[in-house]
């Protein structure tokens, strides 16, 4: 089947559950990503994502510009997103607290034993303490760019407002930034470092 959104969107339009269906394993990691990306609970960030595709379904034949449908997927999310924070009028958790449920950067193996799952849970927490240094910007290219297949660079570049050959450039400084930031965490007193 031919992947291109242009031509996998006619066909969802035109009731083809195959098109339908790839259209969601394409990008159903970049509209959670995105749910995530606002420190929703699993839970909000679900519905969130099922909003957004029920907001694709209802438009499947309106969308002007088909080749750009990652980046009309990342803004409806975040618009559905920023609805429901504002609909529940609640601020956004800390990082901490929300990204303890959440593992962009895959969970460490574990055979069972307490020390093994100890130093893990640290290291996860260095992780995401330096994560949080990180400017907005970077956690949102970062979070994304490690759900999507790196051929994906364009959706990226949509999905974020970016030029695609920025894209690379800057992964790398924010990967760079997030090591010096987990180096400094290795040398506080009193912290566990790798």
């Amino acid at each position: 089947m031919d992947r291109s959104p242009a031509l996998l969107l006619k066909a969802a339009a035109a009731g083809d559950t195959e098109a339908w269906n790839q259209i969601v394993d394409d990008y159903s990691r970049l509209v959670w990503s995105v749910a995530r990306g606002f420190r929703l609970s699993a839970a909000d960030a679900a519905d969130v994502s099922q909003t957004t595709w029920l907001r694709l379904v209802e438009n499947l034949e309106r969308i002007q510009n088909p080749d750009q449908l990652a980046g009309w997927l990342a803004t409806t999310t975040r618009r559905e997103a920023l609805r429901l924070l504002r609909k529940a009028q609640r601020e956004v958790p800390d990082s901490e607290e929300a990204e303890a449920n959440v593992s962009f950067f895959g969970d460490s193996e574990d055979d069972g034993d307490p020390e093994t799952a100890l130093v893990a849970e640290q290291d996860r927490s260095d992780l995401w303490q330096a994560f949080a240094t990180l400017s907005e910007r970077c956690r949102n290219l970062l979070r994304v760019v490690a759900v999507t297949p790196l051929e994906s660079y364009t959706a990226v570049a949509e999905a974020l407002g970016m030029r695609v050959g920025s894209i690379g450039p800057t992964r790398s400084r924010c990967l760079e930034h997030l090591k010096r930031a987990l180096k400094a965490l290795s040398t506080v007193p009193g912290t566990t470092g790798p």
